[in-house]
């Protein structure tokens, strides 16, 4: 008998063993060293390409002859268009020119170690085959083919790091509509409201659709969007953080998962907000996020989607300074892209980045891995730390060419203007607030001069 016990006894802990815990992992409350580790690229990358493409590049900011007086991809929402009618940009998008390579290409000889993709904006369309649904770039456009998956692929090919835009809101979705006092109940808008019965359905479709992004294209990155409306909630975005991570644990997620945006630009390690990074939008903030993993999306432009009457460029020199500013801080540059429907990236854009490219060959190694300056921002530039030495930009080249610089002379071991030539060594004077560097005679032809400050 008690060798009967034994056996029963034996065969209820095997049983035990084999039924799977229900226990799940927590991924906000990771230890600070995992947490590290897992942004570690990212935090060196620092400058990556932020990339909107969908259906609206069809209307490129105009319908029925009036002109979106907005951003480009929210046309929709804009100028009214019910969701019958926005649908049939899908039978006129053919994106016959779009070269995943040529455009990965152009992102690495920009500097770039990223690159966002709009996976689905608030139009609800998809860039990818979802089996989901059949309002796709597959299903409903006579391309026919994934946009996505070639794009990973060639990131990957190209070393670049692959990642993906994806709204929460939906405008196409059945679950959501905006108010019966709005001009169109069907149209797009940016405070869409959910039926509360079918909130579960909708959120099954969407971890669905993000479930299929993760196993087809491995994002990096997920970036998200549209979490301002009220139906969604802080626990409804912790609850998919921790869905998204459980799939890939490694994965970095922003803030804009859960309500973070409103509340703060960044993480919260299990505290009130869900997110690994803040998201400042078309913004540098003054004196950076400290504390805090943050980027800045910009456009080039105004819009973000493609327009093709906005002619509001920044110059290259802005761009750079850009690049530079929000290392300077501790931050990551996002600059956005808007190809055509045809697939093209518009030529002033492509200009613009390889004039970046040029900067980025001679100088992104003092950017890349960078940390935030130790000193306040200088009148005539900024500064960025890199190991033991300090870099010092000059973005307004100062007439006596003398450069103040708050660092005793003594701790400085030697001065150097670096460029594409070779560098010269800068005399340093000591004065009671730091240093003096004395630049050379003739002004620098680069568009943002960099000084080497190497520290004993």
């Amino acid at each position: 008998m008690k060798c009967f016990y034994q056996i029963i006894l034996v065969i209820t802990l095997l049983l035990l063993l084999a039924i799977p815990s229900c226990t799940q992992t927590d991924y906000l409350n990771e230890s600070q060293p995992d947490r590290d580790a897992r942004m570690k690229w990212w935090r060196d990358a620092r400058f990556g390409m932020f990339i909107h493409w969908g259906l609206y590049a069809v209307p490129a900011g105009e319908y029925k002859g009036e002109r979106v007086k907005g951003i480009g991809e929210w046309i929709q929402a804009s100028l009214n268009i019910p969701c019958d009618e926005y649908e049939q940009f899908a039978k006129q998008f053919n994106p016959v020119k779009y070269d995943p390579a040529e455009w990965v290409s152009l992102a690495k000889q920009a500097g770039m170690k990223y690159l966002v993709i709009t996976s689905k904006h608030h139009d609800g369309f998809s860039l990818w085959d979802s089996d989901v649904s059949d309002y796709d770039v597959v299903d409903s456009t006579p391309y026919g083919k994934d946009l996505l998956v070639p794009l990973s692929q060639e990131c990957k090919k190209q070393g670049i790091k692959f990642c993906v835009y994806h709204s929460i809101l939906d405008w196409h979705h059945p679950s959501q509509y905006v108010d019966p006092e709005a001009d169109n109940p069907l149209r797009g808008h940016s405070r869409n409201k959910i039926h509360a019965d079918k909130k579960a359905d909708y959120v099954k479709y969407m971890k669905t659709q993000l479930k299929e992004l993760v196993n087809k294209v491995d994002p990096a990155v997920l970036w998200f969007d549209g979490e301002w409306v009220e139906w969604w909630t802080e626990e409804d975005g912790k609850n998919l953080y921790n869905y998204l991570r459980s799939m890939k644990p490694e994965m970095i997620i922003n803030n804009r998962v859960g309500k973070g945006r409103k509340g703060m630009e960044g993480l919260s390690k299990g505290a009130e907000y869900a997110g690994d990074f803040g998201t400042p939008e078309q913004q540098i903030p003054a004196k950076g996020l400290p504390g805090v993993d943050w980027e800045s999306c910009m456009t080039m432009n105004d819009t973000w989607g493609y327009k093709y009457f906005d002619d509001n460029w920044k110059s290259t020199e802005t761009l750079i300074q850009n690049i530079i500013d929000i290392a300077s801080k501790g931050g990551n540059y996002l600059l956005n892209i808007g190809p055509t429907a045809e697939g093209l990236i518009p030529e002033e854009s492509v200009i613009h980045l390889k004039e970046i490219g040029n900067w980025m060959d001679a100088f992104g190694e003092t950017i890349y891995e960078s940390s935030a300056s130790p000193f306040e921002k200088p009148d005539w530039g900024r500064f960025i730390q890199k190991d033991d030495k300090i870099h010092a930009y000059v973005f307004d080249w100062p007439e006596n060419r003398k450069l103040a610089v708050p660092l005793a002379a003594d701790k400085i071991k030697r001065a150097l203007i670096i460029g594409k030539f070779d560098a010269e060594l800068l005399k340093v004077e000591s004065i009671v607030e730091g240093s003096i560097i004395h630049l050379p005679e003739f002004k620098s032809i680069e568009i943002v001069p960099v000084i080497v400050i190497e520290q004993k």
